[in-house]
């Protein structure tokens, strides 16, 4: 179905009341995180996949130039799209289930993974939260979780990040690992049961994978 312009897929849970993970991502990614979840994980659950995003936009928290040669700048729309998401998709999200999920998983990849974090400190939608090799190079973001409080501290969350993704000329995004490794310090410290998983590779070695692994995770945990 498409709603506000956005295309969103739904893979439905086995039992009536399964947790609902609401991934962000690239147009048939869902399918694709549903069948390797499905293997990886035995918890039942029901998968909303969001596509049709506006990458550098949506997804990203503040504006900021382009970070290489021939990229696009972000527009650090993400206040924008979090209202959209749970003012005006969510509810007809909701309206298609059976019944009403346990709980509400926040998922996504690169920049999803980034506003899987950010949306954190800007609603109170999402129990749970899953960022996998999250861009957690972006400017000013580790100040930024430092110096605010999430408006619902998650149950549990999980980070990943591939061991070749610091290993970069950008200095930008060389650091990628140490805010990563950083952050999950800070949030264990907080007393959020955090996990990191750093995975063999780089940026975009086994995406597919890496998502499942993380819902995986924050549904046993």
């Amino acid at each position: 179905m498409v709603i506000e312009g956005k295309m969103v897929e739904l893979f439905p849970s086995r039992n009536p009341g399964a947790p609902l993970v609401l991934l962000n991502g690239e147009a048939g990614e869902g399918a694709a995180v549903a069948e390797a979840l499905r293997r990886t994980t035995k918890s039942d659950f029901a998968l909303a996949a969001v596509s049709g995003l506006r990458w550098e936009d949506d997804l990203t928290p503040w504006p900021i130039p382009p970070i290489m040669k021939g990229a696009a700048p972000c527009a650090g729309q993400a206040d924008a799209y979090i209202d959209l998401l749970t003012g005006h998709m969510l509810p007809q999200i909701l309206a298609g289930l059976p019944a009403t999920p346990a709980y509400l998983v926040l998922a996504g990849y690169s920049l999803a993974g980034l506003f899987a974090l950010y949306a954190m400190y800007r609603t109170d939608r999402f129990a749970r939260v899953a960022s996998a090799s999250g861009s957690l190079w972006y400017p000013d973001i580790v100040d930024y979780i430092k110096n605010h409080a999430p408006i619902r501290q998650p149950d549990c969350l999980y980070l990943s990040l591939g061991d070749k993704e610091g290993r970069t000329r950008n200095p930008l995004m060389r650091s990628v690992e140490d805010n990563t490794r950083l952050l999950a310090d800070f949030y264990r410290d907080v007393g959020i049961p955090t996990a990191l998983e750093m995975n063999p590779g780089g940026h975009f070695d086994d995406p597919t994978g890496r998502m499942a692994r993380a819902i995986a995770w924050v549904l046993e945990a």
